[in-house]
């Protein structure tokens, strides 16, 4: 076959005298033109200029000339929100979220630490909170969200949200980005409660151990195993009651969106739920 050596760009007439055909036609498929977005309104040519793109082996005057017409809107990314209680899973499952499917993972608790170590303005002003023992105003945390959603990488390849919004004011801020998914990860009050009073946390490696799930390998790490203060029953119900309302109140903003997963079981079968909605999502936007 001839190779491209000069390429000339022409207007298509408006109004074509007959329909084009070419020498290879019958092998040429084009499947994407049927699903071209224009408008039913108008025909193909009224208010569109597309390319006519000409292949020459200089100085052959025999090659064919190709009609090229195809879309060029790229494919919108995905984005989700992920809550959980304490101990529900989510945090291994935002790790095989962003693992598979290549999203910004944007947790507010991350990005105030990244704020502060920067030493950017919010940064600074969410520090002076935190020296004096206060809790940072969701203004600071709001805006520091906002920021990183907007950031190209997150435009691009799209975001998973983590654990935010947690109030209803916090969600009502952040109305302009709405998910294609919100994912509500529920597992049992006792199931909950029972894996966070069994968790342990080996002080010299970083590592978390679970008594009953996960136990050290060895004497020597079960001995230097700790627990965290409120890592008790009583602490751990209290923390479970100020997520259940706080999510009640979230809920309501993302009622078309929500899409409940059952985390009391596997967590290689809890992201087979997840996995199976992001496909079907990814599926619909193509």
């Amino acid at each position: 076959m001839a190779s491209c050596c000069s390429l000339s760009f022409s207007t298509v007439s408006s109004k074509p005298n007959k329909p084009y055909s070419s020498p290879i036609s019958s092998s040429l498929h084009l499947p994407f033109t049927s699903q071209l977005p224009f408008s039913k309104k108008k025909s193909l040519y009224s208010n569109h200029t597309p390319l006519q793109t000409q292949c020459r082996k200089t100085p052959s005057p025999d090659c064919p000339s190709f009609l090229v017409v195809g879309s060029a809107k790229k494919q919108e990314p995905l984005r989700v929100m992920i809550s959980g209680a304490p101990a529900s899973g989510k945090g291994t499952q935002c790790e095989l979220i962003t693992k598979k499917y290549d999203l910004v993972h944007i947790a507010a608790g991350d990005l105030l630490r990244a704020e502060i170590a920067a030493g950017t303005e919010n940064g600074r002003r969410a520090k002076e909170y935190m020296d004096k023992g206060q809790l940072v105003p969701n203004e600071i945390v709001v805006t520091m969200v906002k920021e990183r959603l907007m950031r190209p990488d997150s435009q691009e390849k799209g975001w998973l949200l983590d654990g935010y919004p947690r109030s209803l004011s916090q969600a009502v801020a952040l109305k302009e980005f709405q998910p294609d998914l919100f994912i509500l990860l529920e597992v049992p009050e006792e199931i909950l409660v029972e894996r966070v009073v069994g968790r342990r946390l080996d002080p010299v490696t970083g590592r978390i151990y679970h008594l009953k799930y996960s136990p050290p390998e060895t004497d020597e790490i079960a001995a230097r195993l700790t627990q965290r203060f409120d890592d008790t029953e009583e602490k751990v119900k209290l923390r479970l009651h100020t997520h259940h309302q706080n999510v009640e109140s979230v809920l309501s903003m993302y009622k078309d969106t929500i899409f409940q997963v059952d985390g009391s079981v596997s967590k290689e079968e809890v992201f087979a739920q997840i996995d199976g909605a992001l496909t079907q999502l990814l599926e619909a936007k193509e």
